[in-house]
């Protein structure tokens, strides 16, 4: 009897998973990097030589997931970002904190920004590593004219003035 109900079971648990009928998820926006804020390389102050090289990181990916809102016109995006980071001759200890954000812009306009430190921890011997930060919701405003797909969500580093002009200086268009 157990036989002939368990693949019943499964079928209808299964069945039930997922959006109702006829429903689709809602549409997410574009993710996106802006170059210079998507690569960080600390030095000790003052210093651009490789032997004070704390830390090198840079995001590799934007992922996430949109889910309606608490309105019509509303959807929320849980952005999370993705970094490779390498540690450098000048770190001391295990752990460090990156500085990022994660945006929602239309446009050139950003409506919604979201800072937050990245913790790093490198085990043992392991100069690199690959982490992710925790997932932020994004509300964002939606309508029969513009989809969420409009909007762009964009990630990176909260970069120093030196920073970035040393990354323009090492980029040449």
């Amino acid at each position: 009897m157990f036989r002939v109900a368990a693949p019943l079971l499964i079928a209808l648990a299964l069945g039930s998973c997922g959006p109702a009928r006829n429903a689709f998820a809602p549409a997410c926006p574009v993710p996106g990097l802006l170059k210079p804020l998507a690569e960080l390389t600390r030095f000790r102050a003052g210093s651009q030589d490789l032997r004070d090289l704390i830390v090198r990181a840079r995001i590799v990916d934007i992922t996430g997931k949109c889910e309606p809102g608490d309105d019509k016109n509303t959807i929320v995006a849980h952005a999370q970002l993705v970094v490779d980071v390498t540690r450098g001759p000048a770190m001391e200890g295990q752990t460090y904190e990156l500085p990022a954000f994660i945006a929602v812009t239309d446009g050139g306009t950003i409506l919604d920004k979201a800072q937050l430190i990245l913790p790093v921890e490198f085990k043992g011997n392991v100069d690199s590593t690959r982490v992710a930060s925790k997932e932020v919701p994004m509300e964002i405003p939606i309508s029969q004219q513009k989809s969420a797909a409009a909007y762009q969500i964009i990630g990176g580093f909260q970069l120093t003035q030196e920073e970035v002009a040393a990354w323009r200086r090492n980029n040449p268009k």
